[in-house]
């Protein structure tokens, strides 16, 4: 039990750290090769930080270990809106400027009410894994297509001038970035490796489900990539960037992270994921919708709405916790 920790607290460790090299060196080369500031922040950044999702799961499915693969793209969903996004906007309230991400908050929406119905079966077949990478897909050329078409309006937007701000304050050459881009990765499944390992072996000591170690431990763990950026972004003031590292990690997670390991792996999966992650998934997308839509003005989420965010995680954690000791 005690290496098993160890394994994840060191896989940890390594995943942050190799994540954080491959986001910086892949936004970087992608500068050097002149492609605009928006669309390195929506697809390349948004890769970048849900890269620790995607080869977490992947492994996971890869090894048999659907919960650990599920509950990590669904716990860090409801961690990065819950936790990450209510602790920042607690450091400070996040005005939302971007027409960018008043467009995304309503797919993401649809994108999750979409995930939900595929969980109706309690099963995610290669069908339903390739329909969730079509829709990924078909948003990513939307999204550049968009980026490209009207470069100028981009680049005035309030997240393409953050986004920009932010890549000019990096300063390396494109053969040093090229490198980061590919350590990061390789470091990234090495980490993975590990952090799996020790994740099974701790489930398998206490006797609890791959799932629940998923939604826990992986999920925050996966997550403190978004953590960092978010509340850099918030005490900088760049509110638009914020909100936009959780949007786009949690796009990337609903469909591209659970795609890939589906395709991997088609899951089965107990119905308490519909009728408790999923809809705690669903609950907490849809409040983010409406108060940072911005249906009457400016879209914002004030610290009394970062505040019940939060305390809708520390209840969601402890209903987990309930779950596992005291079961039905």
């Amino acid at each position: 039990m005690l290496i098993a920790l160890l394994a994840i607290a060191v896989g940890l460790v390594i995943l942050v750290w190799s994540a954080d090299r491959f986001v910086d060196g892949a936004a970087v080369t992608a500068r050097h090769f002149n492609i605009p500031p928006l669309i390195i922040g929506m697809v390349i950044i948004g890769f970048g930080t849900s890269a620790p999702e995607m080869v977490v799961s992947a492994l996971a499915s890869w090894q048999g270990n659907p919960g650990i693969a599920l509950g990590n793209a669904y716990g860090s969903n409801i961690t990065n809106i819950a936790l990450i996004l209510g602790i920042t906007a607690l450091i400070s309230p996040i005005l939302v400027d971007s027409q960018v991400l008043r467009r995304t908050l309503p797919i993401l929406s649809l994108v999750t009410l979409l995930a939900a119905w595929q969980l109706f079966d309690d099963f995610i077949s290669r069908a339903d894994a390739l329909v969730l990478l079509g829709v990924f897909a078909g948003i990513m050329i939307w999204t550049v297509v968009q980026g490209q078409r009207d470069q100028r309006a981009a680049s005035h937007d309030p997240l393409g001038v953050e986004i920009n701000v932010e890549l000019e304050s990096k300063t390396l050459p494109l053969r040093k970035a090229v490198m980061w881009t590919v350590v990061g990765l390789l470091l990234l499944i090495v980490s993975s490796r590990i952090l799996v390992w020790g994740a099974v072996n701790i489930a398998q000591g206490l006797g609890v489900s791959d799932l629940i170690i998923g939604l826990t431990v992986i999920a925050v763990g996966t997550s403190l990539p978004e953590l960092a950026s978010s509340v850099i972004a918030a005490r900088k003031g760049e509110h638009d960037m914020a909100l936009g590292n959780i949007l786009g990690s949690n796009m990337f997670n609903t469909l591209a992270v659970v795609g890939i390991a589906g395709v991997i792996h088609p899951m089965g999966v107990g119905h308490e994921v519909l009728s408790r992650d999923m809809t705690v998934m669903v609950g907490l997308t849809l409040s983010l919708f409406v108060i940072g839509y911005g249906f009457r003005g400016q879209g914002r989420i004030n610290r009394l709405e970062g505040l019940l965010l939060v305390s809708a995680y520390v209840a969601y954690t402890g209903w987990l916790i309930y779950s596992v000791f005291m079961p039905a």
